[in-house]
C-alpha cells in the first residue's frame, strides 16, 4: 500500500485495490487501523485512544487531500505525499 503520510510512528496508507467507502489505513507499532474518510471514524481494527485523536486531528486538517488521494488510486495513477501533523 502506498504510504501518503508519516508522524510520530504512525504510518498512513492508501491502497490501489480497494473498492466502497472512501478511507484509509493506520499502522503504529503492533495496532492497525481502518478510517473512514466521510465521515471520520474507525472501520476496523484498534489502535490506542490517543493515537486515535492524532489520526482525526491530522485527517480533518487533510480531508480534501485524502479524497483526492482517494480518487487518484481508484484511477490507479501515483498517489500524493501529506504533509504530517508535526
Amino acid at each position: 500500500m502506498p504510504e501518503i503520510c508519516r508522524f510520530l510512528g504512525i504510518i498512513i496508507t492508501i491502497n490501489y485495490r480497494e473498492h466502497g467507502v472512501p478511507h484509509f489505513h493506520v499502522r503504529y507499532n503492533e495496532y492497525q487501523g481502518g478510517f473512514a474518510i466521510e465521515p471520520f471514524e474507525l472501520l476496523e481494527g484498534s489502535l490506542p485512544k490517543k493515537v486515535i485523536s492524532l489520526i482525526l486531528e491530522w485527517a480533518f486538517d487533510h480531508k480534501k487531500e485524502l479524497m483526492e488521494n482517494w480518487h487518484l488510486a481508484a484511477s490507479k495513477q501515483a498517489l500524493k505525499k501529506i504533509d504530517p501533523l508535526v
